[in-house]
């Protein structure tokens, strides 16, 4: 079921619920005005009877039926009937057929409460105890609100018309303003729906208000923003990382294509094949970065992190640095005496993606040094773990800092030195993973020195 008919229907119910309660608040309060009404008139009609019979020496019985056969304010199918102590009957109006059945128990309960209103089939009963120089008469006034009873059986039709009406009436201007007011939310929808890969720049029109409508489409826009940012990340990596591939497997064809022209001594071939295996292990590197890179960009929640000691994870970082490159040297350093820092530098982390940025950022500050060394400061408080790489390179330009934490990125004065531009970004995101921070201050020929903290509770 659509929200349109849905909200109508719900709409419908209530009021028809709302409306049913108060057509029978309404005819229930009627009912009980008409029975008090009646029961009073008897109640008057059975008083003036009693005092006519009782406490009049000129009207007797017989005088009494007459002249309330001739009386035109009589009730229609009024009986009237009055008992004395013994409970024996001194009146009777001339219409009336008969002993009450159940006298005795009825004239008993008259006794007892002196005032007794009932009713029988269609008759309204009234049973008054009337008193008169000490003598207690028992008063039993009955008929039929004819005319009480249509005006009832009338007010039940306008009810029931009246109900069948507005339940009509509601259901229709129920449909008709649940379709205005979802209005802005179709169009949301036919807007939303129209946007394909072809046109992420193209935005939904949340208009002038500021109703909840307004905010469902200013959250698709701040989603889409994210969609087409991402987006564009994703086709400018894949670009980037194409062109990446590209270049060494053309280097690779190259070398090959060359060396298979003419014959050639073992010396040469040897020469080919080493530079063929350089660019080859260039290759694998980059290859382990991107699947790297695309690994820490995902859904972090699946990460297990454990204890990781920091000063261990620098240490393996630089031995597998120097392995590589034996020419690097790494300086590290503690910023307090190290008896009192070894039980403050554990976290909660991946040692794997650990070591990978550290590598990174030792990497970085070698290569982008005359003297290819990086010195590493690790330092502690209560709340976190610091690191700080320090070089003496070529420095970062102040306008390029905010772009070296994007895929393939690399600076002016970076372009004459090999490298990929994904490095930092990889660091950066191993970070944000360990809910860690990074920052950076450089001067251009004099260095950089990179600063990272890690909280040592996560």
């Amino acid at each position: 079921m659509k929200i349109r008919a849905r909200i109508s229907l719900t709409f419908l119910i209530t009021v028809a619920a709302n409306l049913v309660v108060f057509s029978f608040v309404i005819y229930f309060i009627s009912e009980y005005f008409r029975q008090r009404d009646f029961y009073n008139r008897l109640v008057d009609k059975a008083k003036t009877t009693a005092s006519l019979l009782i406490e009049e020496n000129e009207i007797n019985s017989t005088l009494l039926q007459l002249i309330e056969r001739k009386n035109l304010t009589s009730l229609p199918e009024e009986h009237i009937i009055i008992y004395n102590q013994q409970n024996k009957i001194m009146y009777a109006s001339a219409d009336t057929a008969g002993e009450m059945p159940d006298r005795n128990n009825l004239l008993a309960r008259v006794r007892e409460r002196k005032q007794l209103y009932l009713r029988r089939n269609r008759r309204e009963i009234v049973g008054i105890a009337y008193t008169y120089q000490k003598q207690e008469y028992i008063i039993i006034a009955s008929a039929y609100d004819e005319y009480g009873l249509i005006e009832m059986a009338h007010l039940r039709k306008i009810l029931g018309f009246g109900l069948a009406f507005s339940l009509a009436l509601v259901g229709v201007s129920g449909w008709v303003f649940a379709g205005r007011f979802l209005r802005p939310i179709s169009n949301v929808i036919r807007q939303v729906d129209q946007i394909k890969v072809s046109n992420l720049n193209q935005r939904v029109d949340a208009g002038d208000n500021s109703d909840e409508i307004a905010q469902l489409a200013h959250t698709f826009n701040s989603m889409l923003d994210r969609v087409q940012e991402a987006f564009e990340v994703q086709r400018n990596f894949v670009a980037n990382a194409s062109h990446e591939l590209r270049t060494p497997l053309t280097i690779i064809t190259g070398q090959i294509e060359v060396t298979l022209i003419k014959r050639r001594t073992v010396e040469e071939h040897e020469a080919k094949w080493k530079s063929v295996l350089e660019v080859i292990k260039r290759l694998n590197l980059l290859a382990n970065n991107l699947l790297e890179l695309a690994q820490v960009s995902l859904d972090d929640t699946a990460m297990k992190f454990n204890e990781v000691s920091l000063d261990e994870a620098i240490y393996q970082a630089t031995k597998m640095l120097t392995t590589r490159r034996p020419d690097y040297h790494v300086i590290f350093s503690f910023e307090k005496a190290t008896e009192a820092m070894q039980s403050s530098l554990t976290v909660q982390g991946s040692p794997s993606l650990l070591i990978s940025a550290f590598v990174n950022l030792m990497e970085n500050g070698c290569k982008f040094s005359a003297n290819n060394r990086v010195e590493v400061i690790m330092g502690a408080d209560d709340q976190w773990v610091t690191i700080q790489f320090k070089d003496q390179g070529i420095g970062i330009d102040e306008a390029d800092i905010k772009y070296i934490y994007e895929p393939f990125f690399r600076a002016e004065n970076a372009k004459r030195i090999h490298g990929y531009g994904i490095g930092l970004p990889l660091t950066y995101r191993i970070i944000q993973l360990h809910r860690g921070q990074i920052s950076v201050s450089s001067r251009i020929n004099e260095g950089t020195n990179f600063l990272l903290k890690f909280p040592k509770k996560l």
